[in-house]
């Protein structure tokens, strides 16, 4: 499968999230654009989740942990650890979930 992420178009899953989604049998992977000042309240989920920063910072909490993320950093979400974050600037962002994130097609 090839896939280029210039022809996908971007969904707003919550206010201020554009995300390009790409699912495979297993996995699902989320390139987000985050407006500056977007917020995903805190929830989680059955699907592991590794989160990275690609551009800008990012606030994050997990599990009552709250960190900023800049571009290079990674975080690793168990399955069912709540989780929620605020783009502190406008963001680029990369989510991989696995299982697939069904809710997300």
């Amino acid at each position: 499968m090839d896939i280029k992420l210039a022809e996908i178009v971007p969904k707003e899953i919550m206010p201020g999230l554009h995300g390009k989604l790409i699912h495979t049998e297993n996995m699902s992977l989320a390139f987000w654009d985050v407006e500056k000042g977007s917020i995903v309240p805190e929830h989680s989920h059955v699907n592991e989740q590794v989160m990275q920063v690609l551009e800008g910072k990012f606030e994050f909490t997990l599990n009552g942990v709250t960190k900023v993320y800049e571009p290079g950093e990674l975080v690793v979400i168990g399955s069912y650890m709540p989780h929620s974050g605020k783009a502190l600037t406008a963001c680029k962002l990369m989510d991989v979930f696995s299982p697939t994130r069904e809710e997300y097609k």
